[in-house]
Parts: structure tokens; C-alpha cells; sequence
């Protein structure tokens, strides 16, 4: 009989990734979780992986051999009380991941850290190797459209991780990433995020030290010449190749679209290509440029990344085009944090001119409920005509104050029902509505799509 694992957390991103290994593994995989909702309790489901609501600990019974423990999982839940209770074996999903996978197979690991941009970022590299033939495992905390599953075990030595410094369990307070083991790593960006449990940016420089520690002296570590949170970590030791990228960098681009959509790459002074593509906005093209970089490394020509780049097919809720119906066009994406709302909203005015922008925003994220970002939410809507927000019960600060001076139309919503009501109020001109959220934001996106559909029957 196959070994039986058992996920507590099983539906968010990287625990459900985890679960798709495992599986491939040939384990028996079951799970548990609070919200069980798609993309991932759909593509779970579909491997044939057993999905429990809620944490009863009667999910634990009989007794599995082995208990994952996501890092939402705290003192208090059931299940956790349970398997402490009973001297159940456990582990975190990055030691099991190291464990299990990366440190018994040797794999040479391509990670992808940084404060945005990693899933994005993640899946171009994973594409641009399988795009070159050489099969890699991977795990990324999104759905990569090019391979429609968020991870699997692979067919060679590499394997592509997308490299969270989100800490690892309510036992393993360590940055998951410290568990990876890169040989390549790319460090996108860092600013200040996860406010529940790091006080200040210093604290999350110092992880991502931490990281640079274990990246051997024949890997290479790639990041933005410009961004002076991550050339301060560099500073406190880097041990391996540093190549960098962006204005400044060894690694640039020239662009001859300003949405994005066209540009050339060049290194080392040296014009490796030119790639039009189906994504926009400098925060892709940025994401682009450290891909391209990060597989030269395992012997893939600029020019061959450049090729399989311009085949790629972006992320699920990534300005994922959800509805096109009369004059509205829905896309839903992840963004939630305010540069990464700002990035994104730029990167569709470029796109689309003169017609009209909705922003539709959930401070959702731990730091959004904290109010880390409440300063920065405003401005960062400025490329948008109108900006809606919408309130969670228990949110814990005011949200409409926080909104009030935007440099743009703004509306402030408690209720989902009246929020599509605005959204579906007929628009002169060609309307882009971008669902912004890192939850299931009460199925917006499918509610709006329904009602937009109804409408125009």
C-alpha cells in the first residue's frame, strides 16, 4: 500500500502544488481546508486528489503516515491540536518538497524570489526549459496557461520554484525558501510585504540573506542593478556569479513597443534578439529579461528563451481575460499590493489608449488587512478613470478615508451586489474592468461575467 499523506491548507498555492508532486510520487494524497475554491480545488480534483471542508480531526482518521502542515495552519486549529495531541509525524511543505524531492533527486533548482512578480516569472522560466526540450519539474503558486497545471515532478535534473519568503510553518518561522537549495536564483525586486510577520523591510532583507548564503559558489544569482533593497543583501555576501539586469545592468532591453509588447534584449552590450509577445507592461517585461537571464545559466540561448517567450501564454489570474461582452472587456488578476496594482493598471493604459479603466480592488492580502499599504493604495490607482473598492467585513481600518484623495473617480463598496451593479452601468466608450484580489473576491469574476452575459442577451 502507497504511503498516505495528509495536507492541512491543501488548497492554497503552494500546498496544492505540493499535492500534485506527491501524487505524481504515487502517494495517496488527501486534504484539508477552510475555502476550498478554483483554480486549484479544480485542478486538484481533477488528480483524483480527496478534498475535505474544514479541519475536523475526524479528516485524520485513520491516521495518515505523514502530516503536511501548511503555513496558514496556527495553535488553536483542531486538526493541528490533533496531531500534536497525538504524536502524529508532520513537516512543513518546503522541508517535505526538499526532502522528498529536490535534495533526494539532486535536482538543480531555478528559483524565483522576490516581492512581485514571481509566479509570472516562475512560469516563463519553467516554459523557456520546457520549450527547449529539457522536461522540468516545477512548482509555481499560479496555473502557467502553456502547461495548465501549477506543478509537477518533471523529467530531467531541473526543477523551476517559485521562492516565497513567506515563513514556512507555525513551527518554522525560516522563509520557505531557505529550504530550496538554488543553483540559480533570480531576485526580481523587494519592498516591504507580509506585515504579519516581518516588522520592517530590514527583517525580510535579512531572509533573504539567509538565502544567498546557500547558493553555491558555481550558481548565479541575477537581480536589477537599480534596486537598492536587494543590492544591500547582496552587499551583506553573495558567494556565487551575480549578473545584473535592467537600466544599468549587464542585462537590457530596448523597447519598441511603450506598452511593452515589442523589445529587443541585449547583454553584455551585445543584441541577443527581439521578442513580440502577447503580454504588456514593464513589470513583464522586467519578469522577461530575468527569465531570458536565469536560462542561459543551464545552457539555453538568449535568442532560443526569446523564441519560446514569444509562444508564452501568462498565468491564470494574471490580467486573465475572464469576459468580453459589448463595450466591457473583464480581466482578473492577482495583484495586491499597490505597486503591483500600479504596475498592472500602466501596463493596460499603455495598451489600450484613450479607453476607459475600472479598477475593482479587495484589500484582502495579511498586509492589506493590517494596513500596511494604506498609504500607497490611492496613488497607485492614478492610471485607472475610476477606482472601486471593495471592504471586507472586519477589514479593521477605514478604508474610505484611505481612498479619499485618489487622483482618480473612486467609490468605496460593503456589498458585492451592488458593486456589479455599478460595474454594469452602461459606458460610452470601450470599458476594461481589472478584478484585483489574491482571493476568490466572493467569485466576482464569474458573478460580473454572468450578469454582463444576461445583460446583453
Amino acid at each position: 500500500m502507497s504511503q498516505h499523506i495528509h495536507i492541512l491548507g491543501i488548497c492554497g498555492t503552494f500546498m496544492g502544488s505540493l499535492a500534485l508532486i506527491a501524487k505524481e510520487l504515487g502517494l495517496r494524497v488527501t486534504g484539508s481546508d477552510a475555502n476550498v475554491y478554483p483554480p486549484m480545488s479544480t485542478q486538484l480534483e481533477e488528480q483524483g486528489i480527496e478534498l475535505m471542508e474544514g479541519f475536523d480531526p475526524a479528516h485524520l482518521q485513520p491516521a495518515p503516515d505523514l502530516v503536511v502542515i501548511g503555513n496558514a495552519m496556527s495553535r488553536g486549529n483542531p486538526a493541528v491540536e490533533y496531531v500534536l495531541e497525538r504524536g502524529l509525524p508532520y513537516t512543513s511543505g518546503p522541508q517535505w518538497l526538499c526532502e522528498h524531492v529536490l535534495q533526494k533527486h539532486n535536482k538543480w533548482v531555478l528559483a524565483v524570489a522576490g516581492t512581485h512578480g514571481k509566479t509570472t516569472t516562475t512560469s516563463m522560466l519553467a516554459w523557456i526549459l520546457e520549450y527547449a526540450g529539457m522536461q522540468p519539474g516545477f512548482l509555481i503558486g499560479g496555473v502557467p496557461q502553456n502547461f495548465g497545471i501549477s506543478a509537477r515532478l518533471g523529467g530531467s535534473d531541473f526543477f523551476v520554484v517559485e521562492a516565497d519568503e513567506y515563513d514556512s510553518a507555525f513551527f518554522d518561522k525560516r522563509s520557505k525558501f531557505v529550504h530550496y537549495r538554488p543553483r540559480t536564483l533570480v531576485l526580481n525586486n523587494l519592498e516591504f510585504d507580509h506585515a504579519d510577520i516581518f516588522p520592517d523591510l530590514a527583517a525580510i532583507e535579512t531572509q533573504f540573506h539567509h538565502l544567498l548564503r546557500i547558493v553555491p559558489g558555481n550558481g548565479l544569482v541575477i537581480y536589477p542593478a537599480q534596486e537598492q533593497a536587494l543590492q544591500r543583501v547582496v552587499e551583506r555576501g553573495c558567494w556565487a556569479e551575480q549578473q545584473t539586469i535592467g537600466a544599468d545592468g549587464q542585462w537590457q532591453v530596448e523597447l519598441h513597443a511603450a506598452d511593452g509588447s515589442d523589445f529587443s534584449v541585449s547583454f553584455a552590450g551585445e543584441e541577443q534578439g527581439r521578442l513580440r509577445w502577447q503580454l504588456t507592461g514593464q513589470h513583464n517585461v522586467a519578469n522577461a529579461l530575468a527569465a531570458i537571464a536565469a536560462a542561459r545559466h543551464v545552457g539555453i540561448a538568449p535568442e532560443h528563451a526569446i523564441a519560446a517567450l514569444a509562444e508564452f501564454k501568462s498565468v491564470k489570474r494574471r490580467m486573465e481575460k475572464v469576459a468580453q461582452t459589448g463595450q466591457f472587456v473583464v480581466y482578473d488578476d492577482f495583484a495586491h499590493h499597490p505597486t503591483a496594482i500600479q504596475s498592472t493598471l500602466e501596463g493596460l493604459r499603455n495598451q489600450v489608449g484613450g479607453e476607459r479603466i475600472v479598477a475593482v480592488i479587495e484589500p484582502r492580502s495579511n498586509s492589506m488587512k493590517l494596513g500596511a499599504h494604506r498609504a500607497g493604495l490611492a496613488p497607485a490607482t492614478a492610471a485607472a478613470d475610476m477606482a472601486c473598492w471593495y471592504a471586507p467585513p472586519q477589514l479593521g481600518w477605514d478604508l474610505a478615508a484611505a481612498v479619499a484623495g485618489a487622483p482618480v473617480e473612486t467609490r468605496v463598496f460593503t456589498d458585492l451586489e451592488q458593486l456589479i451593479g455599478e460595474l454594469l452601468q452602461p459606458a460610452p466608450v470601450r470599458t476594461h474592468v481589472v478584478l484585483m484580489s489574491n482571493g476568490s473576491f466572493g467569485g466576482l469574476s464569474h458573478r460580473l461575467a454572468a450578469a454582463l452575459e444576461t445583460a446583453h442577451d
